[in-house]
């Protein structure tokens, strides 16, 4: 792929003095860099961002007072994502995986991965171990979940969707997640813009740990991950929300877009599993 346009607008009323934290701006690595890249807070506020994590995630702190906010990004993104067959993915044995990426098999706030270990072994125990036995998690998720918007809350989490049966991206992802995990398989949720998502709006994918690398998966099917754009990474999405208020301040209108320039790159179908795409 090309280039990619990617951007939020996001409209507040502030009642009291209140500090935002946004997850909003790109990751900028090997694989993903930016131009064009720009912030831009009305009335004028000064804007910090903060690098803290290893993974290259950028938090921008700033404070307000009351009164209406306008914040706006935008940003030209280059993808140079790594490709290869995903037949050739495999699982990596416990005692090989790198130290960095143990926490990943962890329990965490939304995927309690422990309590599933028996349901994951029944449904994908006797699968063969790899891209493939993730792919068929994804599609389990997908078949017996329903996408519906504002049925989940921020309290809920994995094993509660898995009771509804019901849930929105970011829960596709933890349920996906949970269950990689109690598999064996390192896991850690994504957050980031989307091409041809409809309807646009901040997106909830994971990775998995295969092979030494990472790659990307959408439960969901809502959207191509060759055309996916990082935002963040994470235990699950309590560390990569787009935005977390301190104070008093409530969201009044909000738009987030991601145009690709080259509607037939070939990993923008949907139905591509052979291609495996790595971002970091």
């Amino acid at each position: 792929m090309n280039q990619i346009l990617v951007g939020c607008r996001m409209k507040y009323t502030v009642n009291s003095p209140s500090t935002f934290l946004l997850n909003v701006s790109v990751v900028q690595n090997d694989y993903q860099s930016t131009t064009n890249e720009s912030i831009k807070v009305t009335p004028f506020h000064k804007v910090e961002e903060c690098a803290i994590n290893a993974v290259g995630n950028r938090l921008l702190r700033l404070s307000a007072e009351p009164g209406e906010l306008l914040i706006q990004y935008q940003a030209t993104v280059e993808l140079h994502a790594t490709e290869v067959d995903s037949a050739d993915l495999r699982e990596v044995e416990y005692e090989k995986l790198p130290a960095d990426v143990l926490n990943y098999l962890n329990p965490s706030r939304y995927c309690e991965s422990d309590k599933l270990f028996r349901f994951a072994g029944d449904e994908f125990g006797d699968l063969v171990p790899g891209y493939s036995r993730v792919t068929a998690i994804c599609n389990w998720t997908f078949k017996h979940l329903t996408y519906t918007p504002g049925s989940t809350f921020a309290t809920t989490t994995a094993c509660d969707v898995l009771l509804q049966r019901t849930g929105v991206c970011r829960d596709y992802a933890h349920v996906a997640i949970s269950l990689c995990r109690a598999m064996g398989i390192p896991a850690r949720y994504v957050s980031g813009y989307a091409v041809n998502l409809q309807p646009q709006d901040f997106h909830g994918f994971f990775e998995a740990y295969l092979s030494g690398k990472w790659y990307l998966f959408d439960a969901t099917r809502l959207a191509p991950v060759g055309g996916f754009v990082r935002i963040g990474t994470g235990r699950d999405a309590a560390d990569v929300a787009f935005a977390t208020i301190r104070g008093d301040a409530q969201g009044t209108e909000m738009d987030v877009w991601a145009n690709g320039q080259d509607a037939n790159d070939y990993l923008l179908d949907p139905d591509n599993v052979q291609t495996a795409v790595s971002s970091v």
